[in-house]
């Protein structure tokens, strides 16, 4: 469980070697929005050059942006960056969960040729960037094994709809953006799997970052996109379960498990139930995945 992914131009040594050492949760090496049409072929050997160094030690994830499956250089990205074993693949601009089973079969085939352990690469796919693909969220329940989370963008869907603007009267989303979201969240619920908000923007703005990350969390989200190191501590903070509430979920369970087979009880004045039992699982999930 990752609460902070943090992109990076994959064509900067320095920024990379840079984004690992902040020690987010993830690092996603960026080789689609971030590096020109030109620069990839050699961004994508510094990338493997640099997922094949000695990571021992190291306890950030490290995840490769791929381009769209309908691209040509999406089978050049994977084919020059899989000998470095990355821990995991974002997939943008996916249409349909389809898209993560043609990326899965390919990756079946680059682990074998590159001796990587059958199945170890996760797949974290972007998954509102075209309008047809909100429509497929809720198929993402049956997908491939490797599926890492959910995570959205507003950008590539607001060009899409003619969006002239992506916020709302006093909301950090308008309607068509809020329900993106909204759905990705359930599709991850749906699957099982982690739901990962979107980037905040003005990476200057700290305060607005905290209250974005701590809406995601208070929401259901469990990490967020992070484009600037400064912001990853501030990102890692709203996601961390605070002392009390890990007190608190800990009560929970503990009464549930004093009182088997009982669907509702009283802890300190208050009723508690099946969802709150399941609530306090998840956090005390998220606070030993720290």
């Amino acid at each position: 469980m990752h609460r902070s992914y943090l992109f990076v131009p994959a064509d900067s040594d320095k920024k990379m070697a840079k984004a690992r050492a902040l020690a987010p949760d993830a690092v996603i090496y960026d080789l689609e929005d971030a590096v020109a049409q030109d620069a990839r072929p050699e961004a994508r050997l510094r990338v493997a050059e640099f997922l094949s160094q000695d990571r021992s030690g190291v306890s950030t994830a490290q995840f490769v942006r791929i381009n769209p499956m309908d691209s040509e250089d999406a089978d050049k990205d994977l084919g020059a960056v899989m000998s470095g074993a990355p821990d995991g693949i974002v997939l943008p601009k996916a249409h349909a969960p389809d898209d993560i089973a043609a990326l899965s079969a390919r990756l079946d085939a680059l682990e074998a040729q590159h001796g990587v352990t059958p199945g170890a690469t996760c797949i974290l796919p972007v998954a509102t960037e075209t309008p047809r693909a909100l429509f497929t969220l809720g198929a993402y329940a049956t997908v491939s094994e490797r599926l890492a989370g959910l995570t959205w963008g507003a950008e590539d869907l607001g060009a899409a709809v003619g969006a002239t603007s992506k916020a709302g009267d006093n909301e950090e989303w308008s309607d068509p953006f809020k329900l993106a979201r909204s759905l990705c969240l359930f599709a991850a619920a749906a699957a099982e799997t982690e739901a990962v908000d979107t980037l905040y923007a003005d990476f200057r703005d700290q305060a607005g970052l905290k209250a974005s990350a701590e809406r995601a969390r208070r929401d259901g989200f469990t990490g967020k996109l992070a484009i600037h190191p400064g912001q990853v501590d501030v990102i890692n903070a709203a996601f961390s379960p605070s002392e009390a509430e890990i007190d608190q979920a800990r009560a929970i369970i503990d009464l549930f498990e004093r009182n088997p087979g009982v669907g509702a009880l009283s802890l300190e004045g208050r009723m508690v139930d099946m969802p709150h039992l399941i609530q306090a699982r998840k956090i005390i999930a998220l606070a030993r995945g720290r």
